[in-house]
């Protein structure tokens, strides 16, 4: 129990001591613990008459010892009326906690089978934050662990050493909890150790779930919650009766010895022993469906071999066979019996303790189930690829036809330039983009000079040739960066990324003096035909009060007939020239 107990020591200004609880709860906890204590001694009693002591055995009976503790010196707090009988047990109830973290984190390892390389200075290592907290517990340097609150420590404050304790545990929680769910996903760790993995998880889930509660309830919200007396010392008793299902269960305790006499013969693959003169030994009953062998015989792998079909580098596997390496090896061979078996067959030594050949275990391992089903893996992997391809080739003609598409509706089919349509899709992003930014850009609008004048006197024919060879021409008289839409009729727009004013003017007369200089060839005419463009711009270049439209459509329609505007200056005041005009 932690209740009536948590603020630091007086030295600590800032730190409020909580006031002790009423004394009848506390002496309905007293008994409580003490229950709690008599059944976990009955189970470490359960426990220790009922196996053998090994050294797993030995780790579970220390940890089981420090879960007793903690009810029993919790009852002795509250009957003993020395205050530093008190203090002892107290001080004796969170050592044994303390070691308790350091206990459970062993006991995981041993039981997820994570011992190996686990020596004398690796376990002390493990120790040191259980014994650092231990030692704190019981040095109580200053009172930073516990002082008492009215005369004795049944009613006592806790200081910041209590703190470093809990961290201290749940850091031995979470190393606990990691080796468990490592064993839990590991596809090494056998069926019946997932099992009892998974129990031990309950276990140590139920133990910090009452202990963390305990520390909620009893501590933190003690001024203004009831006092619910012996959370952990349930807790530890609910996850003592896990570990004891797990122990008897599973029999986890006699793991090494489990080798039962019949288990050579109910497992699958066929198992062949020999002795150091190659003499055979042991053979399963799964090999002696296969091949024909007896104990005593003597085995010969190079006439095995011969009398089998290998799949494989086979005189490499026998020089290494002959040589007697203390090292394994496998090849794949087929026997034929009805129907073809495929195995793996692998041979490893068996050696005494000084690593010294003493025979040699070989297993026939039977994946012929597999051998069919990559064969018929790889055959409908064939057909879906020949498929995929057909797929492929149709995607591919989907795609260009996509593109087409695509380009024929944002494309003007005369001009080969941009139509309106992708204009207008285009300049709401460029505009907020822009804006956002700062950065400016410009719209130039152009028509081309009497342009009904060429029509009526030449034809629409030659009406569409001037109209296609313009466009080729100012095309050729713009940066590739910008973008040239025809607007409608006889009308063009070019949209000018980050382009100021002064810059978008020298293009607009690059683009109408080429326009001037270009002789349109016409057939059955003697004179080529020559034509004009007027063209007005519009420039976004000072951000100052220009801020993102609310209305975008709307200031798109200020840009548009801004720029519509100059044109039509140009084509007031003479044609075949520039005009600018502004936002407003």
């Amino acid at each position: 129990m932690l209740y009536n107990k948590i603020c630091f020591p007086k030295i600590f200004n800032n730190i409020a001591v909580v006031e002790a609880k009423r004394r009848k709860i506390v002496s309905l906890s007293v008994g409580y613990d003490l229950y709690l204590f008599l059944l976990l001694f009955i189970l470490f009693v359960y426990v220790f008459a009922t196996v053998t002591i090994t050294n797993l055995r030995k780790v579970y009976f220390l940890f089981h010892f420090f879960m007793m503790l903690w009810p029993l010196c919790q009852f002795a707090v509250e009957v003993t009326r020395d205050s530093q009988l008190q203090l002892f047990y107290v001080n004796l109830s969170f050592l044994s906690l303390s070691l308790l973290g350091g206990g459970w984190l062993l006991l995981t390892m041993f039981l997820t089978g994570n011992t190996d390389g686990l020596g004398k200075k690796r376990l002390f290592l493990m120790f040191i934050p259980a014994l650092t907290a231990a030692t704190g517990v019981i040095i109580n340097p200053f009172n930073l662990f516990v002082y008492p609150l009215q005369g004795d420590y049944i009613n006592r404050a806790y200081g910041p050493w209590f703190w470093v304790v809990i961290a201290i545990l749940l850091g031995y929680f979470f190393a606990s909890l990691y080796f468990l769910i490592r064993a839990l996903n590991s596809s090494k760790t056998l069926l019946t150790i997932k099992k009892q993995v998974k129990l031990t998880l309950w276990g140590i889930f139920v133990l910090t779930t009452f202990a963390l509660s305990d520390l909620l309830l009893n501590v933190v919200l003690s001024k203004w919650l009831p006092i619910i007396p012996g959370l952990t010392s349930l807790g530890i008793f609910i996850s003592a009766l896990f570990f004891v299902i797990v122990i008897k269960r599973y029999n986890v305790f006699d793991l090494v010895s489990i080798a039962h006499e019949d288990v050579i013969n109910t497992i699958p693959y066929g198992i062949l022993v020999l002795d150091e003169n190659e003499s055979i030994i042991e053979v399963n009953k799964a090999l002696r469906f296969f091949v024909d062998l007896k104990l005593g015989e003597h085995f010969d792998m190079e006439k095995f071999l011969g009398s089998v079909r290998v799949d494989g580098n086979s005189r490499g596997f026998l020089n290494h066979y002959n040589h007697k390496e203390n090292t394994s090896a496998q090849i794949e061979i087929i026997i034929e019996r009805d129907i073809a078996h495929h195995f793996i067959l692998q041979v490893s030594p068996i050696v005494d303790s000084y690593l010294m050949q003493i025979g040699r275990t070989i297993t026939f391992q039977d994946i012929s189930q597999e051998r069919y089903l990559v064969n018929e893996v790889n055959q409908q992997n064939k057909i879906l690829q020949e498929r995929n391809q057909s797929l492929d080739s149709i995607r591919n003609e989907l795609s260009v036809a996509n593109q087409k598409l695509k380009e024929m509706a944002l494309t003007d089919s005369l001009t080969n330039c941009y139509n309106r349509r992708y204009l207008t899709q285009l300049l709401p992003h460029e505009v907020i983009t822009n804006i956002q930014y700062r950065t400016p850009f410009s719209l130039i609008l152009f028509d081309i000079d009497f342009f009904k004048a060429i029509n009526d006197r030449y034809g629409h024919v030659v009406g569409d040739q001037v109209l296609y060879s313009t466009a080729q021409t100012v095309k050729h008289a713009i940066r590739s960066t910008d973008i040239l839409t025809r607007y409608g009729g006889e009308e063009f727009m070019i949209y000018l990324p980050h382009t100021k004013r002064q810059l978008a003017t020298q293009l607009a007369e690059r683009v109408r003096f080429s326009v001037e200089s270009n002789r349109i060839l016409v057939e059955h005419e003697v004179e080529p035909v020559s034509i004009t463009i007027s063209m007005g711009i519009i420039s976004i270049e000072d951000f100052d009060h220009e801020q993102e439209p609310d209305d975008l459509e709307g200031y798109l329609n200020q840009l548009f007939a801004a720029v519509d505007k100059a044109l039509y200056q140009a084509k007031q005041n003479g044609r075949n020239r520039v005009e600018c005009a502004d936002l407003t």
